[in-house]
């Protein structure tokens, strides 16, 4: 289990420098001047360069990317160029915010999830597992700016039930974390469907059959618990995407957490702003994944024994 652990931190290594890299690359190739936006256009020229001369914006790219490295490397993310206050402050003071939406979204995904995937296994090629079916592929068909507000439309504004946007309490999650929810949701329904009707034919669950089992006990106790690997591995890479899909659903709701500030950095075109987003994003979907290996491997050890060492 060492050996598995150290191959694939090993890899989480490089692959987190190239996040890094092309994150402060593609970054300054969206178009745009930060200087002109903190100026204005009637600014004049040799304020424009006083200022770009402060940023460091009148160095080379080479040069920008080797100091943010520098910094990086010294755990410094670096500073807003609006606000001058540290992107690392900002994030940490932002993450509550998006950490609470994606436990939510997670939540509501799960419960969701878990009894329609077991209602259509259990009535395959039957009415509930059409039905089932039918409803996982409107909840993945369905965007975030489309859902969020049809929801908002439908449950604020006509009905008066929830709050449209803010973040004031539970009643100001329930829409959002539904948004953000519903895509997971029916993504791990059909995922848990299909693992459950494979382990619904296994031998095992015919002898636990004719020992006379109930039907409730063989599905929660034998066949569910052998159906959750493919399934917990979907979670974690999805409770990853939470971050990314909460960029558009804090957006919509006006909900203060990360995805809000990287929008605002993009409007601003405040560059460590949005470095610092996309790569506290990318990351956690990268560790979200190896977390997601590990558990695995700790769960089936035939995938670290096995051939290629994943």
């Amino acid at each position: 289990m060492l050996r598995y652990v150290t191959h694939r931190l090993l890899h989480f290594i490089p692959t987190a420098l190239g996040v890094v890299t092309l994150t402060f690359l593609l970054i300054h190739l969206v178009p745009g001047d930060p200087v002109e936006v903190i100026l204005g256009e009637q600014a004049l020229p040799a304020d424009r360069a006083a200022l770009s001369q402060q940023l460091g914006l009148d160095l080379p790219l080479w040069e920008q990317y080797a100091r943010f490295m520098m910094h990086l490397a010294q755990g410094d993310v670096g500073t807003s160029l609006f606000s001058q206050r540290p992107v690392a402050d900002m994030l940490w003071g932002r993450l509550p915010a998006t950490a609470e939406l994606a436990a939510a979204a997670l939540c509501v995904a799960l419960l969701i999830a878990f009894p329609l995937g077991i209602w259509a296994a259990v009535n395959r090629n039957r009415w509930p597992d059409h039905m089932a079916m039918g409803v996982s592929l409107v909840g993945f068909s369905m965007p975030n700016f489309w859902m969020g507000p049809m929801l908002i439309i439908l449950f604020a504004l006509w009905l008066g039930w929830l709050p449209v946007s803010g973040r004031e309490g539970w009643s100001s999650l329930v829409l959002p974390a539904v948004t953000l929810g519903t895509g997971m949701a029916a993504i791990t329904t059909r995922l848990l469907r299909s693992a459950l009707l494979e382990v619904l034919h296994a031998d095992f669950i015919r002898t636990a059959k004719a020992k006379g089992v109930p039907q409730k006990g063989i599905i929660l106790k034998h066949a569910l618990r052998n159906a959750l690997l493919p399934v917990i591995t979907v979670v974690f890479l999805q409770a990853g995407a939470l971050l990314t899909g909460a960029i558009l659903t804090e957006a919509v709701f006006s909900w203060p957490g990360l995805g809000s500030l990287m929008i605002d950095g993009l409007n601003r075109r405040d560059y460590p702003v949005v470095q610092g987003c996309v790569m506290f994003i990318a990351l956690t979907y990268m560790v979200m994944t190896l977390l997601s290996d590990l558990l695995y491997a700790w769960a089936d050890p035939r995938i670290r024994f096995g051939g290629g060492g994943r």
